[in-house]
């Protein structure tokens, strides 16, 4: 182990989507012999840009064909891997309007549409429950609105 390896963390660089159905719900998938949902998405493959990776995600697990130049960039977003110990994700993430249905494929076991006003009783991954989700719902809160 090198002491570069000692002080900085694994990385997994993905891309991933924030995807909004029509009714404001967002689309989360929890993979094969996992427990967390999470952003729908996944590893960027060398000298692919993010977005084309994102796109060929979501065709090869949800069946999804995405128009790149709708993929609103939002930024990158880091936190612990969900399933991987000790890695930490670092996600270019795009929102989407979807109107499309999606169906796991892949490694993908389960789908679940959740009301980011209302997530209950699911597992998130890290990423999903302390960053984008709180991302999404703070941009849903009208202009100058606070709450307490």
């Amino acid at each position: 182990m090198t002491l570069l390896s000692a002080v900085s963390p694994c990385i997994i660089r993905i891309a991933a989507a924030l995807l909004i159905g029509p009714d404001g719900r967002t689309l989360l998938v929890r993979k094969r012999g996992t427990q967390a949902f999470m952003q729908p998405g996944g590893k960027i493959e060398a000298c692919e840009q993010p977005v084309d990776a994102l796109a060929r995600e979501l065709e090869e697990e949800l069946g999804l064909i995405i128009d790149t130049t709708q993929a609103s960039y939002l930024g990158t977003f880091s936190a612990p891997a969900a399933n991987e110990p000790g890695f930490v994700v670092e996600a270019e993430i795009f929102q989407l309007d979807i109107q499309q249905h999606a169906t796991p494929a892949a490694e993908i076991e389960e789908l679940l549409w959740v009301d980011p006003h209302n997530v209950t009783d699911v597992m998130l991954a890290p990423l999903t429950r302390d960053l984008i989700l709180p991302f999404y719902l703070a941009s849903l809160k009208p202009p100058g609105l606070t709450i307490q």
